[in-house]
């Protein structure tokens, strides 16, 4: 089979193998039975795995039935990687399976198995029920994996086919203007500017995914904080995970003004000074030039309310001058 049919076949494969048809006909590379643990999962499977009932249900239904779908897995060299069915393979363990039926295949290039796993997500689950993260992971594919290669019209051609778009026009140079971001948004009734968002959303680190994915975390927000490095973004993930900053569009786009230089040092000085503008509004107290170069004249400006908080510590705590930093000097003057 040349290059072309078999990427033609992707999309086919996985609609008849997802959508319930009765009789499913053998892709090329066949039907075979594989060891249950053979299959590792896919190295960027980007979507969130059945739990609770759901999961249940399935379990139930593979005890009574078995697996009626074969998954689709991705043979290289000895070992399998899972494209679609990773809940199958999941609930089929917990059902006591050893072996489950499955397609392999051979033939495809990296970009092309994310294809598969992608897609027979979307045809399984449906766009509107995915996760923020998992709507980001496929926006982003059908994007900058599809319409921004030129190689794979055969597969533009087929989504076109699948979602019932004329495919005049998926070829060559015309992929990009088919394929922008205002069209993908027409497809799924959103904005240009919106599909943007969500593209910016598959570079946040896992972490700050989850937080998405529960709600804790702004979609603003989590583009702002898309603009970090992993290093940095993990900085404020561990800052969220103790309390000590939130998460929210304002703390967001202050961290991104810091792209880096992110440290949790950094961080909390930013947002304590910006929360010690609004405390101290009709309680400041003033110093003169004279007595704050005395003091504070080699020091960091973001270093001074900690002196000077750990000297009312200590006045107040012994009650004497000399207990203060520079007390003896001020007693003397």
């Amino acid at each position: 089979m040349k290059a072309n049919g078999t990427k033609r076949k992707i999309f086919n494969d996985a609609v008849d193998l997802l959508a319930g048809a009765e009789e499913v006909s053998a892709p090329e590379n066949g039907i075979r039975m594989l060891p249950i643990d053979s299959i590792r999962p896919f190295r960027k499977h980007p979507f969130r795995l059945y739990e609770g009932e759901r999961l249940e249900d399935m379990v139930e239904s593979i005890k009574e039935h078995g697996v009626l779908n074969p998954v689709i897995v991705w043979q290289e060299g000895d070992g399998y990687e899972m494209l679609a069915g990773h809940n199958r393979q999941v609930a089929g363990r917990l059902a006591g399976l050893t072996e489950i039926p499955a397609i392999v295949k051979t033939d495809l290039t990296e970009e092309d198995a994310y294809v598969y796993v992608i897609e027979t997500n979307v045809i399984q689950r449906g766009f509107a029920e995915l996760l923020p993260s998992e709507k980001a992971a496929v926006l982003a594919e059908r994007y900058e994996k599809v319409s921004s290669q030129g190689r794979r019209n055969d597969i533009l051609e087929e989504i076109a086919r699948l979602n019932g778009q004329d495919t005049a026009g998926t070829c060559g140079h015309d992929v990009h203007r088919l394929k922008s971001r205002d069209a993908i948004g027409e497809e799924y009734g959103m904005t240009g500017r919106n599909i943007a968002r969500y593209m910016r959303v598959q570079k946040l680190e896992e972490p700050l995914k989850g937080r998405l994915d529960e709600g804790t975390l702004p979609l603003v927000a989590a583009v702002d904080l898309s603009y970090l490095s992993e290093k940095e973004q993990e900085v404020v993930s561990g800052l969220a995970d103790t309390g000590k900053i939130k998460l929210d569009a304002k703390t967001a786009k202050c961290v991104r003004g810091m792209a880096g230089n992110v440290t949790e040092e950094a961080v909390l000085g930013a947002l304590d000074g910006g929360k010690g503008k609004k405390a101290a509004a009709g309680r400041s107290v003033r110093l003169s030039a004279e007595v704050y170069e005395r003091y504070f004249g080699g020091v960091k400006p973001g270093e001074v309310a900690s002196i000077v908080e750990d000297a009312l510590a200590a006045w107040f705590g012994k009650g004497g001058v000399s207990d203060v930093p520079g007390g003896r000097n001020r007693a003397a003057g």
